[in-house]
């Protein structure tokens, strides 16, 4: 019997013992000191960053086209890049890596926060603050559209008021959103591009980006959102009248839709400060490319010249085009 309760006892002390290490073990927990490391930095965790939806980085290759006898063109613009996504490869590149001004290239971010915060009720008004800058969608204090609505108003003719109704309706708000763009740039893994605002907009701190930066943003937006390409790609858009607002006309004018066959947009810009900018997005004869001018003083005859050059440069002949 006093074997028996020697047992126990023991056992008692060997629980006793086993609890209080286990205790110190998981004190870290318990106590909401613990904090979990990870091979990651903090941009690239959703811990952290809210931006981060899945982890699918992507860099171009540092691959070139070489050896080709095709006589290279020059350009005006401060920096450009033309990369074939198919190849992936660089058919161009002009100071791919130099910190310039974008302009309304901006708005291409602005796109993807929007798509990827996307409100529930699908709803966006439109405040007095919003109606900014000389480029528009027509947008009026008051009216209400959809997500859909202001993205045509956003990338067709630029709408600088449709940029700050996406932002203002964001939750947060207006601040909350460009920390959006932001960490949305830190997400895919992008270190020299900053925004101060949703349109593009010179004189509202620093913005700048690089050719190689935008040529990632752009692969981004064009490989996760159907609903961008589609906007993108049409030259015109009806937005009839509806009892939250007036009817749209929306004219997509500044892009090689229209005169450059394989063409599916992107987006221009223009400020004093950063010039005339494009990106353009061509699919042709098998090849996916992409398209990035920065600073140019002819940018939609440069980025023709930088196209006819790269499917030279693959062995394609360039397509007939105005």
């Amino acid at each position: 019997m006093k074997r028996l309760w020697f047992s126990y006892i023991l056992t008692l002390i060997l629980l006793i013992f086993v609890v209080v290490i286990l205790f110190w073990m998981f004190k870290p927990y318990l106590s909401g000191k613990f904090s979990l490391t990870t091979p990651l930095p903090d941009s690239l965790t959703s811990y952290v960053n809210r931006q981060v939806s899945t982890l699918n980085l992507w860099f171009p290759s540092a691959k070139s086209e070489e050896g080709n006898t095709v006589q290279k063109p020059v350009t005006s613009a401060r920096a450009a890049v033309i990369y074939d996504l198919t190849t992936e490869k660089f058919l161009f590149e002009k100071n791919k890596d130099g910190k310039l001004p974008m302009a309304s290239l901006t708005k291409i971010m602005t796109a993807i926060v929007a798509l990827e915060n996307k409100k529930q009720d699908d709803s966006y008004v439109v405040s007095k603050n919003d109606l900014v800058g000389e480029d528009s969608m027509g947008l009026s204090e008051g009216e209400v559209l959809t997500l859909e609505d202001l993205l045509y108003g956003l990338m067709l003719p630029s709408g600088n008021d449709a940029a700050e109704t996406l932002a203002s309706n964001y939750s947060g708000g207006r601040n909350e959103f460009v920390k959006a763009m932001n960490d949305k740039v830190e997400a895919l893994g992008l270190k020299n591009t900053h925004f101060t605002n949703p349109s593009g907009l010179q004189g509202d701190g620093e913005q700048y980006t690089t050719a190689s930066d935008l040529l990632v943003i752009t692969r981004y937006v064009l490989s996760n959102f159907s609903l961008f390409r589609k906007v993108v790609l049409t030259v015109e858009q009806v937005i009839p009248y509806s009892s939250n607002h007036k009817a749209f006309y929306l004219y997509n004018e500044t892009n090689l839709l229209t005169s450059y066959p394989g063409v599916k947009g992107v987006k221009t810009g223009y400020t004093p400060e950063a010039g005339l900018c494009l990106v353009t997005y061509l699919e042709y004869k098998g090849h996916k490319i992409i398209g990035v001018i920065l600073g140019s003083n002819n940018r939609r005859e440069e980025m023709k010249e930088l196209l006819d050059y790269s499917l030279r440069t693959l062995g394609v002949e360039p397509p007939s085009h105005g």
